[in-house]
C-alpha cells in the first residue's frame, strides 16, 4: 500500500545536476532524451508511487490494465518534462516557450481592485512556472506562496544557485497560526496568496469530498481561508500542451461567506474538469484515496 504524503517530494541533487548540465550545455532536446531512461527507471523502482498512479488510471479513470501500465510511464515522462521546463525557463530560456492565457482579464480585474486574492491550484500541470507568465499581465502582480517548507533543502539550495532568483514570496504555515497575520498583511498590499488544495499532511485538519467518484481527503486550510477572507478566489492551472507550449487557465470560484464545504465542492468540480482534459498531468504520486478505500 502506498504511503501518505509526508510533505516531501522524491529526487536527488545529482539528478538535477545532470538535467541542468544537459539544458545549459546540450540543449532541451538532449535533456528530454535523457528523461526517457529516467522515466523507465521510476517505472521499475518507484513501487509506492507506481501503485498510486496505477490506481488513478485503472480505478478512477477506468482505463484498461494495459493502458494503465503504459500511462504510468507517460505520466512520469510528462512530469519530468515539466521539471526540465521549469529549470529552463528560470535559467533564462523563457523565450523558448509560448503560452495561451485563458482568463487573463479576470486576473487583471482582481489586481485593479487592490484587495488581493487567493489562487488555489493543484499538483497538476506546471504551476511553478506561472510567475514567469503572470509577469506579463497589464497589472503588476506579487505572489506569496503558502507552504509547509518541508521540501528537500539541498535540492532547493542547488536550484537557487543555478537559476534566476524567483520573485515569489513564501509564507510558512506555522503551528501557532501566525501565518494568518502574514496572509492578511499580504492581501492588504494587493498580493496574491497561492496554495494547493489537493494534498494534506497526515494528522492535519482535513475535509472529505468526492473526487472522480471516490471520497478523498483534502486540506482544510485553503477552503477555510478562501471562504472567510472576503477576497476573490481563483482556480489556476498551468498545463503543458506541446513540447514548448503551455495553457494557463484562470476560473473564478463561487464563494459563499464561511461556507468552506461549498468552496471545496467547487474546487473538486474544477479539478475533475482539468483532469478530464489532461489525464496524464495528475502528479499526486501518493495514495490520495487510501483512508477511504481500504
Amino acid at each position: 500500500m502506498a504511503t501518505k504524503w509526508e510533505g516531501k517530494s522524491r529526487g536527488s541533487v545529482l539528478g538535477y545536476k545532470i538535467f541542468v548540465f544537459c539544458i545549459k550545455k546540450l540543449g532541451l532536446r538532449t535533456a528530454y532524451f535523457v528523461l526517457i531512461f529516467v522515466a523507465f527507471y521510476f517505472c521499475f523502482f518507484a513501487n509506492k508511487s507506481n501503485k498510486s498512479i496505477y490506481y488513478y488510471f485503472r480505478k478512477r479513470r477506468k482505463n484498461s490494465r494495459l493502458k494503465s501500465i503504459l500511462r504510468i510511464y507517460k505520466s512520469y515522462f510528462v512530469f519530468g518534462q515539466t521539471i526540465i521546463d521549469k529549470i529552463a525557463i528560470s535559467s533564462g530560456l523563457r523565450n523558448k516557450f509560448t503560452y495561451h492565457f485563458d482568463g487573463v482579464e479576470l486576473l487583471n480585474n482582481i489586481l485593479r481592485a487592490k484587495k488581493g486574492g487567493i489562487f488555489i491550484s493543484a499538483h497538476v500541470g506546471n504551476f511553478e512556472i506561472a510567475e514567469y507568465f503572470l509577469n506579463e499581465l497589464e497589472e503588476n502582480i506579487t505572489i506569496s506562496l503558502l507552504t509547509t517548507d518541508t521540501e528537500h533543502s539541498d535540492i532547493k539550495a542547488y536550484l537557487e544557485s543555478v537559476t534566476s532568483k524567483s520573485n515569489i514570496k513564501f509564507i510558512i504555515i506555522k503551528d501557532d497560526l501566525s501565518h494568518i497575520f502574514e496572509i492578511n498583511a499580504a492581501l492588504s498590499r494587493n498580493e496574491i496568496i497561492c496554495i494547493t488544495g489537493d494534498r494534506y499532511v497526515k494528522q492535519s485538519k482535513s475535509l472529505e469530498h468526492n473526487l472522480l467518484a471516490q471520497e478523498a481527503h483534502f486540506p482544510a486550510g485553503p477552503f477555510l481561508l478562501g471562504s472567510r477572507l472576503k477576497v476573490p478566489v481563483i482556480f489556476v492551472y498551468v498545463m503543458k500542451e506541446t513540447t514548448k507550449h503551455y495553457h494557463l487557465y484562470a476560473r473564478e470560484a463561487e464563494v459563499k461567506h464561511r461556507d468552506h464545504y461549498a468552496l471545496l465542492q467547487s474546487y473538486t468540480e474544477s479539478l475533475e474538469w482539468i483532469l478530464k482534459k489532461y489525464p496524464l498531468q495528475w502528479f499526486n504520486y501518493f495514495d490520495f484515496w487510501n483512508d477511504l478505500k481500504d
